[in-house]
């Protein structure tokens, strides 16, 4: 069990945030990127000024959100879970937006970049459930067929796909309140990051002894500034990877390993069910 004791030895008696990536969910099968390597993804810009776009993010949107449902959180998510409700853990900070967190049972979590399970009327403010989003699609588009594709390749964002946004069905419903634009809440390449997850980082960064990242190389600057904010603020950097990060030459300990190699045995021994 690759150094969970002396993860241990830095957490325990500590409040401790985690600052959570990509890396936590891929043993769940969820790919740890956004897009496809060799095209660009839909963009902010994209969506709100070009209807070709908005259709088609919809349209890849619905068929990646049938398929990420059925996803279930994995060992490591359900140790966290586990550590934040016995105390150690006093919230995370997530760059992903899968919900797998709050699934495990997490309660503090600042999701940085949104939550696929989430819709926002860009007009009105209006949120509401990605199930009744569905709902609404699937009533307005009746007989359409939305194959959901393998889950190695769910795409998080769409990537531009021209031929086929051109041959896409879909009509969009507008928001049930005012008419107006919906969005999936996630922020697209181009959007300003969603101030209350940003504040509610912040704020556990303010107050964490210690923050432990785990699986992400930090390459976002999102999870890196709010590491940032937890160590002005004097708090130990513990990191946990699979392979190098941005943050480990300013760690107090680096381990290389996988969260669910590492979290589960780590919350044992923190909570006192193993030697």
């Amino acid at each position: 069990m690759p150094d969970v004791a002396a993860i241990a030895d830095a957490m325990r008696g500590h409040r401790t945030l985690v600052v959570t990536g990509a890396g936590i969910s891929t043993t769940a099968g969820v790919p740890d990127y956004r897009g496809t390597p060799d095209r660009r993804s839909v963009e902010y810009e994209d969506f709100v000024l070009h209807e070709i776009w908005y259709r088609y993010l919809w349209w890849r949107n619905e068929m990646s959100w049938t398929l990420l449902r059925q996803v279930a959180p994995t060992a490591g998510h359900r140790a966290l879970a586990r550590l934040e409700e016995a105390g150690p853990v006093i919230g995370i900070a997530t760059q992903n937006v899968d919900g797998l967190h709050t699934l495990a049972g997490s309660r503090q979590v600042a999701e940085l970049h949104g939550t696929f399970d989430a819709v926002v009327c860009l007009h009105c403010g209006a949120r509401f459930t990605r199930s009744r989003m569905s709902e609404m699609i699937r009533d307005l588009n009746p007989g359409l067929d939305f194959p959901a594709p393998p889950l190695a390749e769910l795409e998080i964002i769409a990537a531009k796909d021209e031929e086929s946004a051109q041959l896409n069905p879909i009509e969009v419903p507008p928001c049930p309140h005012c008419d107006g634009m919906l969005k999936p809440d996630v922020v697209l390449f181009g959007e300003p990051l969603p101030k209350a997850p940003v504040r509610a980082a912040s704020a556990l960064a303010g107050a964490c002894d210690v923050v432990l990242t785990v699986g992400t190389s930090l390459d976002v600057s999102t999870g890196m500034w709010v590491v940032m904010q937890a160590m002005e603020s004097g708090a130990r950097l513990v990191v946990v990877n699979r392979g190098p990060s941005q943050a480990d030459r300013l760690a107090d300990l680096v381990v290389d390993g996988g969260a669910d190699d590492v979290l589960p045995g780590l919350a044992d021994v923190l909570l006192g069910d193993a030697p």
